[in-house]
């Protein structure tokens, strides 16, 4: 028996985790002064939160610090249950450093716990689908060694492509330039971002138009996913459900699949995205 944990970078809804017996972490989200747990849905509604940054609210975000990962931890390790944590990329925070802190820590007082902390080098959907297929790993017998291998073969397998529609959020986020966001809201680019082999955010193309980058987003998962009878894409989207949809067509158009989930990015993601963000995830080939 073990335990598999994560936190909410994952952008899996609560439910979904809570049926595949995954316990998670929140990240600490401000907006319009005050802060908030980024639950996954479970108590505070996503969309309302939309409709904050539609109205001109920057949110900002927090990481999971070393003190709550010690309790996160502890409860475990006093059962005696070991532990594997899937933790947000430590490309993009420095959680995952701060929850080895909190290990050893937990292992002053516990000195036999067993915590693995696995840098997923993976955000938001990826790191979700991971999180997902773990389980499901986990729930056919598989156990916690073979499944700690299996991962690390298969991480940078692990494929983000992600276009976002509002530059002038990213602007006012700092990521980009006042005149970057507004010309290139003139012209209607779209940026393509992917995920590296660091886990860290790349801008790889600028598209004009954004049904041409939604089908850049297919072509990319279309070519990327191998086996795909096999696979579960997983998509996420800032209140873009009909581009959502209409992402979904494209890949099935082209390829069966499994099964394409589409949920909803979290509030700590889309933070930092802003509204109309469109991010598709597979397993497939090796990242470059």
């Amino acid at each position: 028996m073990y335990q598999l944990l994560t936190d909410s970078c994952c952008d899996i809804p609560y439910e979904i985790l809570n049926e595949h017996h995954v316990d998670f972490i929140s990240m600490y989200v401000s907006i319009n002064g005050e802060e908030f747990a980024d639950d996954l849905g479970k108590t505070f509604k996503i969309q309302d939160f939309y409709e904050e940054i539609r109205n001109g609210a920057m949110p900002t975000t927090s990481q999971v610090n070393v003190g709550r990962y010690v309790e996160f931890f502890k409860k475990y390790a006093e059962m005696k249950m070991p532990i594997l944590y899937l933790c947000f990329t430590s490309g993009m925070s420095g959680s995952y450093q701060s929850a080895l802190q909190a290990v050893e820590i937990v292992k002053e007082d516990f000195p036999e716990a067993e915590i693995h902390v696995f840098d997923t080098l993976a955000a938001s959907g990826g790191q979700g689908l991971m999180v997902y297929e773990a389980a499901q790993k986990k729930q056919a017998g598989m156990t916690l060694s073979d499944l700690l291998s299996w991962l690390k073969e298969n991480r940078l397998r692990y494929q983000h492509w992600v276009t976002v529609d509002d530059l002038n959020h990213l602007q006012r986020g700092g990521r980009i330039s006042k005149t970057s966001a507004a010309i290139g809201g003139l012209l209607h680019v779209k940026p393509i971002i992917d995920v590296d082999t660091e886990g860290k955010l790349r801008t790889l193309e600028k598209i004009r138009g954004r049904k041409k980058a939604l089908q850049f987003l297919a072509d990319k998962i279309i070519s990327t996913t191998e086996n795909s009878t096999e696979q579960s894409i997983f998509i996420t989207n800032s209140d873009a459900m009909e581009d959502a949809l209409t992402l979904k067509e494209m890949i099935e158009e082209k390829i069966s699949v499994k099964e394409v989930q589409i949920f909803p990015l979290g509030t700590t993601i889309a933070s930092h995205t802003g509204l109309g963000c469109i991010a598709v995830f597979t397993r497939g080939v090796e990242r470059v």
